[in-house]
């Protein structure tokens, strides 16, 4: 007898037919997936190239506008044909810095060489002078050491840091360079690695020190390169004893803790979907076997990951706990119901060629949709695209990877290990104690359609009204129990030679720090900030039950007239990170003329210190002041708003441009709980309403990435949906199955939107994730429902009765992969650990949506499949 094409498309006839092989392959596969993840990074976030080319301008100009005119104008003129890249630029009296900032993920070589091409355009004035820099945002601070000496004098101390201490850590693997601060240009060293950097002057805990800053290569991973430069610092300890080196600043042990605290999760999945899975199937080696297919498929994922240059970023390690149930659910359909072919009497051989058989193509189809689900998200373009592109490919491949699992290596291994069980007077699925229950609802349900579809699109409603209610954001706020205090004083006449002013022993605790700051005016202004860091740093350490360290710059950024403190807090602190920030915020005092503003440390490096951030747009300058400040002064009102700044307006400000334009950039940090889509939502309708027609607005920043989200989630569901419905009409030969699918996934929205709701979490980047998971889950459910119904329907069996066949046979296992993922998800919904925020909006999410989902799903699908098939009949769905 010829082989239907059921039989002809199995893969498992293979895998058993060569059981040993079969077996040798994945043994292979194991080890080489072993090596594969030791071989793997930890990082927070994908590392995502944002290429950016610094123009520096210089000419004998007096003033800012004849600058601006003569300089900075045809300069970006001259780049104004550029593709794929946007203009920033700040002009000073002689002086203007174009930012070009180009599409992420573009060659940062050949961005330079196409820049400087282009500038060859420019007329500029004959004295002019044009310096072009490539910038790579991922060459960032690895670390950052204090260095300070009770003992030796603080020349000694800047002469044994540029001669012994720099060139060792130099030396180091991964590291780009290392900068000296709190002393280079306060001297007259020309032999100095560090002396092109702009002049500084640090402190940490109240004390003058100096600092090496450590910056990563590109391609470094930061742990690694971390971990390198304490080895060498252990050693330098060891030959410098009279010199005390401790970490002021790093970004290392959040990313170490929050990476530990994801794989723990990992594992907690994994366990706890093995735990849930042993009281359903009731065999020890039908769990074994499925247990077996987790570590199996996830080895093979990091194989597909090393290849691919992935690292075991947060956000992919979140993937994968969220795909356990899937992959405990392709082994178990298989196991089941080969399982369930040996206690009706068959050879393990030939149950395990016939489970096979049956339902080969129903885990090949869902499993394949369920990849296309998040293939489109690794295709996502702009700077989103690049964020997502390890995830979605990387879940993509766990997806399928299980899929082999599940078609090669579980049935061989249930050939082998599973054993006929005693056969019971009644069939077996009927001992499920929920299928008696779900058989009587679903018998109603196909004689009240009409009923329970008004059922599921109010719950579609009303989950779509609950979205107004959920916190919108780009990513939710982190608890990393560090932030930064950023100051900026105001610019004020300064003559061209001075004195150093006198200083108390308490604005100046190591006086030789100020030895030849003499008569310079930039020197003045950074003595200046430099008493003022040090009285801020002073208040905040007076928070003794939550801050453990504060490091100070003065000189922040290359400005004199800016300084930065990180915060370091305590691990034993009764308060969030927020609450501290909203404590020190309060507590610190107001700059006359300046800006004191507490600071999240963004986890995406966009050159911004606030999450929001408003760019005004004007030809007509004052206009343009006019309506910033009024604009400031209405935002004040705004509940949530904090620390709400203007870029320019300001007595002897620099005149910036954004895209060739005049601006004035507005920007805010935000207090806890509030969303940054609910405010960003708000300020663009204030400025709608407001704004003269001469000035026009651009969100920009982290609030940009919360209005374009939305957009590129939607481009990216509109093609998974297409190819769902592709591979369901390949599959099936008819749209009937595509169209119920297409319809049911909508049931998911309800169960996640109230779960957001009641805890309050983010609905954006992370939840969204977790809503094209459901829909995936949701269409592999559903395409295992209609298979087997129509499976009994070519044997003979009318439609109701095998309707109700298919829910009592599937009930089991789309329960199991609903309780294994649900209960996989708990710990990650619980938030414990460190980047718990990041990690919790998907699984709660998740969660809240399977549970309406599944209720649903297992009522609705068989019900839209009978009113399609029955409308089919006078329309196009049939054959």
């Amino acid at each position: 007898m010829k082989p239907s094409w059921r039989e002809q498309l199995n893969i498992s006839r293979v895998a058993i037919k060569y059981a040993r092989v079969t077996v040798f392959i994945a043994i292979a596969v194991a080890v080489a997936g072993i090596f594969a993840f030791s071989s793997l990074k930890y990082a927070l976030f994908p590392e995502i190239p944002f290429p950016v080319v610094i123009v520096q301008g210089s000419a004998p100009l007096e003033t800012t506008l004849e600058t601006e005119k003569q300089l900075t104008n045809p300069l970006e003129t001259s780049l104004r044909s550029l593709e794929n890249a946007e203009l920033f630029s700040s002009t000073y009296p002689g002086q203007t810095i174009i930012n070009v900032a180009f599409a992420a993920g573009l060659n940062l070589d050949q961005s330079t060489t196409t820049v400087k091409n282009y500038l060859k355009q420019a007329s500029l004035p004959p004295e002019a002078t044009i310096e072009v820099t490539p910038f790579n945002l991922n060459e960032s601070v690895a670390v950052t050491y204090a260095i300070s000496s009770e003992t030796q004098p603080v020349d000694l101390l800047a002469s044994i840091t540029q001669e012994q201490i720099i060139p060792s850590l130099e030396a180091v693997r991964g590291v780009r360079r290392v900068d000296l601060l709190g002393d280079s240009s306060l001297r007259d060293t020309d032999n100095n690695s560090s002396a092109a950097n702009p002049p500084t002057l640090t402190r940490l805990n109240q004390e003058d020190i100096l600092a090496v800053q450590v910056i990563k290569k590109a391609e470094g991973n930061t742990l690694d390169v971390a971990a390198a430069v304490e080895e060498q610092i252990a050693n330098l300890r060891e030959n410098l004893p009279n010199i005390r080196l401790v970490i002021a600043e790093t970004q290392a042990d959040y990313i170490e803790e929050a990476s530990q605290a994801t794989l723990e999760a990992l594992l907690g999945a994994i366990v706890l979907a093995i735990l849930v899975i042993f009281p359903f199937l009731g065999n020890i080696q039908a769990t074994l076997i499925t247990a077996l297919a987790i570590p199996m498929s996830l080895l093979g994922t990091f194989i597909v990951m090393a290849v691919a240059g992935f690292n075991l970023e947060t956000i992919t390690l979140l993937g994968l706990a969220l795909v356990i149930g899937i992959i405990v659910d392709d082994a178990i359909v298989d196991v089941e119901n080969i399982s369930r072919h040996i206690d009706e009497g068959m050879s393990p051989k030939q149950a395990a060629i016939k489970g096979t058989d049956e339902i080969g193509l129903t885990v090949s189809a869902s499993t394949l949709t369920l990849a296309t689900v998040f293939l489109p998200i690794a295709l996502i373009g702009g700077n989103l695209g690049q964020f997502f592109k390890p995830f979605g490919m990387t879940v993509s491949a766990a997806v399928l990877i299980s899929l082999l699992v599940a078609r090669t290596l579980s049935p061989v291994l249930a050939m082998y290990w599973i054993k006929p069980r005693r056969r019971k007077s009644e069939n077996k699925q009927k001992s499920f104690i929920l299928v008696p229950i779900y058989r009587s609802i679903l018998n109603w349900s196909l004689y009240h359609r009409k009923a329970v579809m008004t059922i599921a699109l109010l719950s579609f409603v009303v989950g779509l009204g609950l979205i107004p209610f959920i916190p919108q954001g780009f990513v939710p706020k982190l608890d990393r129990g560090e932030f930064n205090v950023i100051y900026t004083l105001p610019n004020p006449k300064v003559p061209n030679r001075l004195k150093v002013p006198q200083t108390s022993d308490s604005d100046n605790n190591n006086p030789s720090l100020f030895q030849g700051f003499m008569d310079s005016p930039e020197r003045f202004l950074l003595g200046r900030n430099y008493r003022v860091g040090s009285k801020l740093e002073g208040l905040i350490l007076e928070d003794t039950n939550n801050v453990e360290s504060a490091y100070t710059i003065a000189g922040y950024q290359g400005n004199p007239l800016k300084g930065r403190i990180y915060v370091q807090l305590k691990d034993n602190r009764s308060l969030t990170t927020s609450q501290v920030q909203e404590k020190i915020r309060e507590k610190l005092p107001k700059l006359k003329g300046g800006s004191i503003s507490v600071e999240d440390i963004l986890f995406i490096e966009t050159g911004d210190d606030s999450p929001f951030k408003i760019a005004l747009l004007s030809n007509s300058f004052d206009s343009l002041t006019k309506t910033a400040n009024l604009l400031k002064n209405r935002l004040e009102s705004i509940p949530g708003l904090v620390d709400i700044k203007l870029s320019a307006g300001k007595k002897n400000a620099p005149i910036e441009h954004f895209e060739k334009q005049r601006v004035i950039y507005l920007t805010a940090n935000l207090s806890e709980g509030i969303g940054l889509g609910d405010v960003t939502k708000e300020v663009v309708e204030i400025a709608q309403e407001m704004l003269p027609n001469d000035v026009t607005f651009d969100i920009q920043g982290a609030s940009a990435q919360v209005q374009s989200i939305f957009k590129e989630f939607a481009i990216a569901l509109f093609f998974a949906i297409l190819s769902m419905m592709v591979i369901l009409y390949l599959t099936f030969g008819r749209f009937l199955e595509s169209f119920v699918v297409l319809l049911s996934l909508p049931l998911s929205i309800v169960g996640a939107m109230f779960a957001l709701l009641i805890t309050q979490s983010d609905f954006g980047m992370i939840s969204l994730i977790g809503l094209i998971f459901l829909l995936g889950l949701l269409d592999k459910n559903a395409i295992l429902l209609m298979d087997y119904t129509n499976q009994l329907r070519e044997q003979g069996m009318s439609r109701h009765h095998a309707i109700l066949k298919t829910g009592e046979i599937r009930l089991r296992p789309i329960i199991m992969t609903t309780a294994s993922t649900i209960l996989g998800m708990l710990p990650i919904a619980v938030g414990l650990g460190a980047g718990a925020e990041l990690r919790q909006p998907m699984a709660v999410a998740i969660i809240g949506g399977l549970i309406t989902s599944s209720v649903l799903s297992l009522i609705v699908v068989p019900v839209l499949y009978t009113l399609l098939e029955d409308a089919g009949e006078k329309l196009f769905f049939q054959k």
